[in-house]
């Protein structure tokens, strides 16, 4: 059933003249009335009519990216290629025709900011969503999204996720494309057994992120596989994926087990940190310790010595998810793929075969 705005006045002991005060914000309310008036519209979960330009369509010509960091070249970059492809046509002629207008939303990493979106963007009847990067292993919370989705596409919104897991109930999901990340985790730690470590060190993501226990899970299967196993966690350090807890972390994991012969990093960002380390501890790379990254983001190259590890095509999945949010390109089968990840071995890696 539709739900009112005599019911959200219900709700919250208001006239209704008062709840449209609160929601077009023009006209002063007393905070502790607009508290109780969108502490109503979450509960009851009120779907504001958007512009008068949508109102006569069952969607508006808004389309909103969710990104944990604009700043993260990871998430900008699927959020810069998905924006292309979302703007229109692209021939130039700035004609009105068929654009859409793709806002960035930038949750922070929080899960309460990204279902707030998520319910923002269900107001304003968005034509799409795009959700990238990793999801939060919360039961409580991945239950919220998947509702949040669900209503979503019942009011006809195409919802992808980019470099995200399907989830378990997908059929309010045009198309869930997931990055092979244990895939690449592993390939990047059989290359690091292949040139003779056995004491490495892992700098791993935050804890409940889907992308760190998949990257982890690569990682540790390699070992198991090599008989490596026993020092997985005292070898293994969480935190966020910034260059501050590569550098932390890679000093704990070198106080942990001084013999240790090579750091993987979560992602590129977390791996220039670890390198960081290591230098200021007067050790050469790779000579003395091999460094290793994830991703494959613009700057990896160019680090000295150049950085072995895992490319992701981000600005093609992003480019992908952009065209499947507008009905350009067909869903794969299932509505799930997986994209593949690609090692890159550079200068960061070598020793210790023979040291």
């Amino acid at each position: 059933m539709t739900v009112t705005l005599a019911d959200v006045a219900a709700r919250a002991r208001v006239s209704p003249a008062t709840v449209s005060r609160v929601l077009n914000g023009n006209y002063p309310v007393a905070a502790s009335t607009r508290e109780r008036v969108l502490r109503a519209v979450d509960d009851l979960d009120y779907v504001l009519n958007g512009p008068a330009s949508s109102l006569a369509a069952a969607t508006s010509d808004l389309v909103g990216i969710l990104v944990n960091d604009i700043a993260d070249p990871f998430f900008g970059i699927m959020a810069g290629a998905a924006q292309t492809e979302i703007g229109g046509p692209g021939d130039g002629s700035g004609r009105a025709g068929g654009e859409k207008l793709a806002v960035v939303c930038n949750t922070g990493g929080s899960p309460e900011r990204e279902l707030t979106y998520l319910t923002l963007l269900q107001r304003q009847r968005a034509a799409a969503v795009v959700l990238t990067g990793g999801a939060v292993e919360d039961p409580a919370h991945q239950a919220a999204v998947s509702a949040k989705l669900t209503k979503l596409a019942d009011a006809g919104t195409r919802v992808v996720l980019c470099g995200r897991p399907p989830l378990p109930d997908g059929e309010a999901v045009v198309a869930a494309l997931a990055f092979d990340n244990r895939g690449g985790g592993r390939r990047l730690t059989e290359h690091l057994l292949s040139l003779g470590h056995r004491r490495i060190g892992y700098v791993a993501g935050p804890l409940e992120r889907t992308t760190t226990r998949h990257r982890l899970e690569g990682h540790r299967d390699a070992l198991r596989a090599a008989g490596l196993v026993g020092d997985e966690e005292r070898l293994t350090v969480h935190g966020p994926y910034d260059r501050r807890s590569g550098y932390d972390a890679t000093l704990e994991l070198l106080r942990r087990e001084p013999e240790v012969t090579a750091v993987v990093a979560a992602n590129d960002t977390v791996a220039l940190g670890a390198s960081a380390a290591i230098r200021d501890r007067g050790l050469r790379i790779p000579e003395d310790l091999s460094v290793a990254g994830f991703d494959d983001l613009p700057f990896s190259v160019d680090a000295v010595p150049a950085l072995t590890t895992v490319r992701l095509p981000l600005f093609e999945a992003g480019a992908r998810a952009g065209r499947l949010a507008m009905g350009k390109e067909t869903p794969p089968p299932g509505g799930i793929a997986t994209i593949a990840a690609e090692l890159m071995v550079r200068g960061s890696t070598a020793p210790p075969r023979g040291r």
